[in-house]
């Protein structure tokens, strides 16, 4: 809540000092609040209010860190109107890691235009980066760490660390490797600093050093990051040599990304973020998410039209086509959610697909079985009428059960063939869990009332 005050009041004093033209007051703001804050600023503004205030930046540094918080639609607008030798140098007082993200969302031209002015020793980290794809561990890896030999000693170490590693954005750990650059153990700053100064690395180091390949997804390196808590983890390739790091903070940036694509997906609201973008970008990025929904409700009335003389007969079956939906629709949701997420957390593995989808059947079938007697109870003393209750309540415990089942096992079949299993959380379960729903409904029903 304090962020968000800070945040407002930010904005507020931004746009007024803009109002007035006080340019001194607005320099003053702009080079002494954080990025993230900033970027939140920029995103209220116009377009030559945003290039304006960055303008009024004088640090190349800082204003990299604004482009590493910036939202793709405004860095790509911002950046449009900046020289491209100024883009090089601002690039150049960035970590690798960051400058790769920036170039993958530019056009390949522009990108191009910028390597060939930076300078060639950030160029050639760059290359050995974008080589990779962007999702995976090498994509996202910081190229600068401490690796020393094993036979170094802890006094030589230590006075690497002061004279050849200063620049290293994050020095959490000093990985050793072998006269091949093959990673052979890893110690903690603090165990170097306890350690008698004669003592050579191979003696402390420890050896059972978690990694990660360059090809791993990110999303698999994030959890191994969570699971061993870990404030780094080293990247190496196909031979085993060290090539890079993914560090906390980056860990930290994939969960925020990852979750907020499936939350999205979930929503069926696509998988880009729709705050900052225009309406009618936004409507085409939602438009066909829900295009299930559309296809689900025709198909749905298609069948409800097939039972159009058993309506007739008794009109008051209608009235509980709603409450069936929606209580299918409802716990199938539930299951997919709770199915991804512990998926996306690692509690759940794709192997306990039989023990996770039956458990959820169970829970689907009690809680059926609690709401169809609740709702059966309802119906009969609404119309009296003996078999339409027991229709019901029938419905509504068959709705409840299918729909779990569906909810958990597609998530989980999804995730068995490598696709994103949040896309089945959104309209793709409700949809079929509707469809389903109101066919087991009329043929309960018409069967129990002989219709």
């Amino acid at each position: 809540m304090r962020v968000e005050l800070n945040n407002k009041i930010l904005v507020d004093s931004v746009k007024r000092l803009l109002r007035r033209g006080a340019v001194t007051h607005l320099k003053n703001i702009v080079n002494r609040s954080h990025a993230a804050d900033l970027s939140v600023a920029l995103r209220k503004l116009s377009p030559p209010e945003r290039y304006r205030l960055f303008g009024m930046i004088k640090d190349a540094e800082r204003k990299g860190d604004l482009f590493s918080e910036l939202d793709e639609d405004i860095f790509l607008e911002l950046i449009e109107n900046i020289k491209t030798e100024d883009i090089a140098v601002i690039f150049e007082s960035m970590s690798a890691d960051d400058v790769a993200d920036l170039l993958g969302k530019l056009p390949e031209e522009k990108a191009d235009a910028i390597l060939k002015i930076m300078k060639k020793e950030g160029v050639d980290q760059l290359e050995g980066l974008l080589r990779y794809e962007d999702d995976t561990a090498g994509g996202i890896m910081v190229p600068d760490f401490i690796a020393l030999s094993q036979e170094t000693t802890a006094r030589e170490a230590i006075s690497s660390l002061q004279k050849e590693y200063v620049d290293v954005e994050m020095p959490f750990y000093l990985y050793v490797v072998d006269e091949y650059g093959k990673l052979v153990g890893v110690s903690s700053l603090r165990q170097l600093v306890v350690t008698p100064p004669d003592t050579p690395l191979k003696a402390f180091m420890a050896t059972d050093v978690v990694s990660v390949r360059t090809e791993m997804d990110q999303e698999e390196v994030a959890k191994i990051v969570a699971r061993y808590d870990i404030l780094a983890v080293p990247v190496v390739d196909e031979s085993n040599r060290l090539v890079g790091i993914v560090t906390v903070d980056d860990v930290i940036d994939i969960f925020r990304r990852e979750a907020t694509e499936d939350i999205l997906r979930m929503a069926g609201a696509g998988e880009e973020f729709v705050e900052t973008k225009s309406i009618l970008k936004s409507t085409r990025i939602r438009l066909p998410w829900l295009f299930a929904s559309c296809i689900g409700g025709i198909l749905a009335f298609f069948i409800i039209d097939q039972f159009e003389d058993s309506l007739n007969k008794f009109v008051y079956l209608a009235a509980f086509i709603p409450v069936i939906m929606g209580m299918g629709g409802n716990i199938g949701t539930q299951s997919s959610t709770i199915v991804v997420r512990g998926l996306a957390t690692g509690r759940i593995s794709i192997t306990e697909i039989g023990s996770v989808v039956l458990k959820e059947l169970a829970v689907g079938f009690i809680l059926g079985v609690i709401y169809g007697t609740i709702i059966g109870f309802v119906a009969h003393f609404s119309y009296r009428v003996d078999m339409l209750a027991f229709s019901v309540g029938i419905a509504v415990t068959t709705s409840m059960a299918i729909a779990a089942l569906v909810g958990s096992f597609v998530p989980m079949a999804f995730a068995r063939v490598n696709i994103d299993p949040a896309v089945a959380t959104g309209p793709f379960v409700t949809t079929s869990m509707d469809i389903i729903s109101v066919l087991f409904y009329f043929y309960i029903s018409t069967s129990l009332l002989k219709l």
